[in-house]
C-alpha cells in the first residue's frame, strides 16, 4: 500500500519531466533539420557533396582508397590474409 501511495504522489512529476525531455529532444531535432534544409536551399544545385573516399581528389592524390577497393586489390594479388 505504501508503494502505491508513493507512486501516486510522484507520478505526475515524473510524467512532466518525461514530457519536458521529449519536447526538448524534438526541438533539438527540428532545429537540426531546419539547418540542414537551409544548407540544401542555399547550396548550388541543392545537394551535399559526396562523402565517399573514391570521390575525393585529395585522397586519390595521396593514394588512399576505399576499403572495398583495397580488399579487391589484395585478393587479386593473393595477399588478402
Amino acid at each position: 500500500m505504501q508503494r502505491f501511495a508513493f507512486f501516486c504522489t510522484f507520478a505526475p512529476q515524473i510524467q512532466r519531466k518525461m514530457i519536458e525531455t521529449l519536447l526538448i529532444s524534438l526541438i533539438i531535432i527540428a532545429v537540426a533539420m531546419a539547418l540542414l534544409l537551409v544548407k540544401v536551399l542555399w547550396k548550388k544545385d541543392g545537394r551535399f557533396s559526396s562523402q565517399h573516399i573514391h570521390d575525393s581528389e585529395a585522397m586519390r592524390e595521396r593514394g588512399v582508397h576505399c576499403v572495398i577497393d583495397q580488399d579487391r586489390e589484395a585478393r587479386q594479388k593473393g595477399a588478402a590474409y
